[in-house]
């Protein structure tokens, strides 16, 4: 993967130096052994020529030795390496210290949480060069945190928090998986990881947890039918809606990101005219049920929901 060799954090540095070590003694070994095995079909073959057959060994305790020793070497060497770099990487896992971002799974999403009340789903903003504390979590199945460019990969089990450390040296976007198969839609169960410089942050945090905009016209018609139609039980709105995230995923500034339902679907009125009306066939499996709408309920919805920023 190129990714192991162009880290972005101090976290996947140490892993890509100990998969690069790895690669090389394993190489190494390759080599030695294709030259030594190459050089005695060559050297020893049978000749024509030759009556005498080569001189027969059965055996040297000087090799016995050499290959019995230099793999001992070489795999403490290796324990080091990794033992040092598990150290380096590896965040305390202490459920009583408090997280600077707590990241739960869901079948099939993300979201993300901060101390200052903000809420994420699916695109997650961390400060460059500022090592966050993340506690992994699930509400259901086992998942799996995984952010190639920036940490290790972290289990999700219910009821047993994990913690990592999260970590960009350089701003971008980095994608995320779940790297535990967790059900139908386990392959759309992506998030983005988008590392800001601090002032970007902070005013990114700020904004995430200001109440959406005031609505009006249809948006205001929409979110009269958002309360009504029960959409508030599952999805939770700044301002709006006080569930939790535990059924449906949070939609505080849906209107701001650019894909839905894990990655599957780009973030277009279409797509999400698709998921109100028939949410099976958005993403099979999901657990949004089918909602009896008109089409003047449908565009006052999609009115509302484009005036979550």
């Amino acid at each position: 993967m190129v990714t192991l060799f162009h880290p972005a954090s101090p976290q996947t540095a140490h892993i890509s130096a100990v998969f690069t070590l790895v690669c090389a003694i394993a190489a190494l070994v390759l080599l030695t052994v294709t030259t030594t095995l190459l050089y005695s079909v060559v050297r020893y073959r049978s000749r024509e020529a030759e009556a005498v057959e080569p001189r027969q060994v059965f055996g040297s305790q000087r090799l016995e030795i050499l290959w019995t020793v230099l793999p001992i070497l070489i795999m403490t060497g290796l324990f080091i390496v990794t033992l040092r770099a598990m150290v380096a990487i590896d965040a305390p896992q202490d459920p009583g210290q408090a997280p600077d971002l707590i990241v739960t799974g869901h079948q099939w999403w993300w979201d993300a949480r901060y101390p200052s009340g903000a809420v994420a789903t699916e695109d997650l903003h961390i400060p460059v060069s500022h090592r966050m504390l993340v506690r992994v979590e699930s509400s259901d199945v086992i998942h799996d945190f995984w952010a190639p460019d920036l940490a290790r990969k972290m289990d999700a089990v219910p009821g047993r928090p994990s913690f990592l450390w999260l970590e960009a040296d350089r701003p971008g976007t980095y994608t995320g998986y779940c790297s535990e198969f967790c059900g139908a839609q386990h392959a759309w169960m992506r998030f983005r990881v988008v590392a800001d410089p601090e002032p970007d942050f902070d005013a990114w945090l700020r904004r995430q947890a200001l109440p959406p905009p005031g609505a009006t016209g249809d948006a205001a018609m929409g979110a009269r039918l958002f309360q009504s139609k029960k959409c508030a039980d599952c999805h939770e709105v700044l301002g709006l809606s006080s569930a939790t995230s535990e059924k449906g995923p949070n939609l505080a500034h849906l209107a701001t990101r650019e894909f839905l339902g894990g990655g599957i679907l780009a973030n277009t009125p279409a797509n999400l005219s698709l998921w109100l009306t028939d949410p099976q066939k958005a993403k099979p499996g999901n657990r949004m049920p089918n909602t009896p709408l008109s089409e003047v309920e449908i565009q006052a919805l999609l009115a509302y929901l484009e005036n979550l920023r």
